[in-house]
């Protein structure tokens, strides 16, 4: 895949968005970095057009709506199927993310809710059902993330 050059100023739209996309106003990033709130939002357009914004998600507390089990799956997939197994699985009620990893063994890892032991159950027989090997099941306490700092750039100048 091609590398798509951005300079400092898309850096600095990206890192503020990671921090908080839903808070940050084009206003802010524009004041922040001395530049026109519509180079910023034509900056914005342009990132997302060229596919490095794919999106913004939100952060939810699924415990507190109910879906105590939040669990991630390592599964092995055939390589020559591990792309289509894996966008498979986000048809499995319950599966939230899938990542396709490099590797020969636990090659794709599931995330999926649920709000008992049942729920997880059926995840896994179905995901299995598809054409996947469950290698390990392990229930998740925590996840925390941040912006990627290097796109910060100079932090006293910082929305």
């Amino acid at each position: 895949m091609a590398s798509t050059s951005i300079d400092e100023l898309d850096r600095y739209i990206l890192y503020a968005l990671q921090k908080d996309a839903r808070h940050t106003s084009g206003n802010d990033i524009a004041s922040a970095r001395n530049v026109s709130s519509s180079t910023v939002r034509n900056r914005i357009s342009k990132l997302e057009s060229s596919g490095i914004i794919r999106g913004s998600h939100l952060d939810i507390d699924y415990e507190a709506l109910g879906y105590q089990l939040h669990t991630i799956i390592f599964c092995t997939a055939p390589i020559s199927k591990r792309e289509e197994l894996a966008r498979n699985a986000l048809s499995v009620e319950g599966v939230i993310s899938v990542r396709e990893i490099m590797s020969g063994e636990k090659n794709v890892h599931i995330v999926a809710l649920g709000r008992n032991s049942d729920d997880l159950s059926r995840i896994g027989r179905e995901l299995s059902d598809m054409g996947f090997e469950i290698a390990e099941e392990e229930i998740i306490r925590n996840e925390y993330t941040c912006p990627y700092s290097p796109f910060a750039g100079d932090s006293t100048n910082e929305a």
